[in-house]
């Protein structure tokens, strides 16, 4: 029997099993956080310590196990992430956030559509800003996810790439997006081998977003300026360095800087 998990608790009675809703994320300094009905149950040690964002904004002076898990469980207390009282549309939060920029370039009809990965609906084809904000604004690095209710019903089952399992493949999301015929579609990942193929398929019509980079390699960071319109540099060391080699980048913000790379995503950075 296939079951349809559309619940964070689904007890099946002529198998005496149950499910629960599972939630795996990389987040605050390359942490791997699982997340099971709604309750942190396994937090890795981070790779990065310190991270200015979060310093400014939550006051984390240092990241490990237990200041990491107390900024999972304000999150799940405060909008309900990975949990079924999941809210899905919301305000910018930042100035020169990768969720703001989208937000903003469908406000300004500068793209038709974002193919973004969330939790309760993994891969998904997004034209609402508010719900772009909603969804991205405050998660990062989802690696695992399964639907949730509410998030489904927000986003539309027919915008998500698998909403009986909510899937996570960004190169088929963009498929997608255009063969439901969005013609100006932006799409973030933060692989840099993924980003290559899609580049190769779609050319300029795709805005190709760089996110989640810390721990970069130096290849890739060269790679990733010849292929990105966008960036964000996190915790790379190597992303920093390659800008400098790249004098026509645009750059925003001071703590997590944005790069601009091609015309196209400085357009976007600057559209705000």
């Amino acid at each position: 029997y296939r079951v349809l998990r559309l619940r964070s608790y689904t007890h099946i009675p002529f198998l005496d099993t149950v499910i629960m809703s599972r939630h795996v994320m990389e987040c605050l300094g390359m942490s791997r956080v699982t997340i099971e009905d709604g309750k942190v149950v396994d937090v890795t040690e981070p790779r990065v310590r310190y991270c200015p964002l979060f310093a400014k904004r939550r006051g984390m002076e240092e990241l490990n196990r237990d200041s990491i898990r107390e900024n999972i469980e304000f999150r799940i207390a405060s909008f309900g992430m990975c949990n079924d009282d999941r809210v899905t549309e919301m305000d910018n939060f930042l100035n020169f956030g990768i969720s703001e920029t989208l937000c903003s370039a469908l406000m300004n009809g500068k793209i038709d559509a974002a193919v973004i990965a969330a939790d309760g609906c993994g891969t998904a084809v997004v034209t609402e800003p508010r719900l772009v904000q909603g969804l991205g604004g405050r998660i990062s690095g989802i690696c695992e996810t399964e639907p949730i209710p509410k998030v489904v019903e927000a986003v539309g089952m027919e915008n998500m790439l698998d909403p009986d399992t909510a899937r996570i493949d960004m190169e088929a999301g963009v498929d997608k997006a255009f063969a439901m015929g969005y013609r100006r579609v932006a799409v973030t990942t933060p692989f840099v081998d993924s980003a290559v193929r899609m580049r190769e398929k779609y050319g300029d019509k795709l805005i190709i977003i760089g996110v989640h980079t810390t721990g970069m390699t130096e290849e890739d960071a060269v790679r990733a300026f010849d292929t990105f319109d966008i960036i964000t540099a996190c915790a790379s060391k190597h992303l920093r360095e390659e800008c400098l080699r790249r004098p026509d980048t645009l750059v925003a913000g001071n703590k997590v800087p944005v790069y601009g790379v091609t015309e196209k995503g400085k357009e976007l950075v600057q559209d705000k």
